[in-house]
């Protein structure tokens, strides 16, 4: 999820900090601090994170767009100065323009908001939504007060609520210090951006891996209630299927599936994931040279061109699949579909696609291979009429088929009937008695070298679609039998 920080560098900012030992800070320099704090646990822990900044007073300036180098981040912030009074309008104004610019209005973005918690919102009315509020994309704003604690901020928290989304005001819970402000955006980060770690599990083979980013519980609707869900720590692969057939479904969102590192120190909100050790514990071992499950299960895929059907949930399913971005580069993602077991049409209900789980007993609903019951619109040959083009291209194939009668036969009538019902199906009758005249005048424009036979099938043809039960759609025009015709 990217990331904006608005950090203000408003006159307020510049009011002194005094701490017991005798030294001074400024909030402004505290709150750098604060974001480099927030840097160093994205350098860690989310290294695929993009990080944006502005600075705003009277005016709001883009320190930098959204990068994934953040020690040129913390050479920008050291360089930020107090200028005059506070606007949030300008600050509001260029974070909706830069995360449209560079995201668009569907990927989630979270907006962190560093004030002295002394706001003044004389340009914005929070009793009713405005130009900037709420933000135009999904996500949602965190508000970061660096004043006393127990301050109460009534307008930073409705300004919040105005921006939509799940967001919160947080204060220190001690006297402001270098110490404090850190631990603050410590646990801001923790709460905000922790890694999803679970089990990637096929058969006996599993592995701990990492989601980037996390995934979010998702929310369904029904008629008469909101159901929300959350993904297990454990995804189990199901089976596997080709990627054509998977196609492209409805997604709820995709991320990328990380080895969970075996040596790297994990953040102090999650236990450490042990992993099966090999027989020698060396703490300093490589990475690299680790087995695991889940680059094998990317090998696999990759070269088998296969997608991974797995179970996140409780009737919650997701996709493996190798995708790359390049030609030199993969990754493993995973898209999470819609919960529901028929959430892929045209692969039919999830839990029928397996053999039965018990051979000896089986359970008629476990039937394998499943049929689905009825024949999909969608596997058909359909006629699109779109552009006359399309139109004259279905004309000219009946009348090259006419022309080499008998031999093309079952493939004129076959495509005559296509025409014809798709012309019935579309209310357009006036294409029936035009292609009845046109299959006329074709009969009259045979050369003398043409077969006897193609004259009266065409003549046939022509008085087929004119007759009244051929308006229906059910019916198909059947070949002539004549002298000419095989075994007559």
């Amino acid at each position: 999820m990217p990331t904006i920080v608005a950090v203000d560098v408003s006159l307020s900012m510049a009011q002194p900090v005094a701490l017991d030992s005798g030294e001074t800070f400024t909030r402004l320099q505290l709150a750098i601090h604060g974001i480099n704090t927030l840097l160093d646990y994205f350098s860690m822990y989310s290294k695929l994170e993009f990080v944006a900044v502005v600075a705003f007073s009277s005016t709001c300036e883009v320190i930098s767009h959204f990068t994934r180098d953040f020690d040129q981040l913390k050479l920008k912030l050291n360089r930020l100065e107090e200028c005059d009074k506070q606007d949030i309008e300008s600050a509001l104004q260029a974070i909706n323009t830069i995360v449209l610019s560079e995201w668009g209005t569907a990927t989630p973005c979270q907006v962190i908001l560093i004030t002295d918690g002394d706001t003044r919102y004389d340009a914005i009315n929070l009793s009713q939504p405005s130009a900037t509020l709420p933000f135009p994309f999904p996500g949602k704003m965190v508000a970061v007060a660096l004043t006393s604690p127990g301050t109460l901020t009534p307008n930073l928290r409705r300004l919040v609520e105005v921006s939509g989304g799940d967001g919160s005001v947080v204060v220190p819970d001690s006297q402001l210090s270098p110490t404090c402000v850190q631990n603050l955006f410590h646990k801001l980060a923790e709460d905000n951006y922790s890694s999803f770690t679970g089990t990637l599990k096929c058969g006996h083979l599993s592995c701990k891996v990492i989601l980037s980013p996390s995934p979010v519980p998702y929310t369904k609707t029904t008629d008469f209630d909101l159901e929300t869900m959350s993904l297990t720590g454990l995804l189990e692969i199901c089976g596997f299927v080709e990627v054509a057939h998977v196609g492209s479904p409805a997604a709820v969102s995709r991320h990328l599936v990380l080895p969970h590192p075996t040596s790297a120190a994990t953040p102090a909100s999650h236990a450490a994931v042990k992993v099966e050790p090999p027989e020698s514990d060396d703490d300093n071992h490589d990475d690299g040279r680790t087995p695991s499950f889940c680059v094998l299960l990317h090998g696999a895929l990759k070269v088998e061109n296969m997608a991974a059907l797995c179970q996140v949930g409780n009737d919650w399913y997701g996709v493996l699949y190798s995708w790359a971005d390049s030609k030199k580069k993969s990754n493993l993602m995973l898209t999470l579909l819609e919960p529901g077991t028929d959430t892929v049409p045209w692969l039919g209900n999830f839990k029928h696609l397996g053999v039965p789980s018990d051979p000896e007993n089986k359970n008629p609903e476990e039937t394998f291979p499943v049929r689905p019951p009825e024949k999909r619109s969608y596997s058909q040959n359909c006629v699109v009429w779109i552009r006359q083009a399309g139109l004259q291209s279905d004309i000219q194939k009946i009348l090259r088929h006419a022309r080499k009668l008998p031999e093309k036969t079952s493939h004129f009538y076959k495509e005559l009937n296509r025409v014809r019902r798709a012309a019935i199906s579309l209310g357009f009758m006036s294409l029936v008695d035009g292609l009845a005249a046109i299959l006329e005048r074709e009969c009259t424009l045979l050369p003398g070298t043409a077969h006897p036979d193609c004259a009266l099938q065409l003549t046939h043809a022509a008085g087929a679609l004119r007759k009244p039960y051929s308006r229906d759609p059910k019916y198909n025009i059947m070949p002539m039998r004549t002298k000419y015709t095989d075994g007559d």
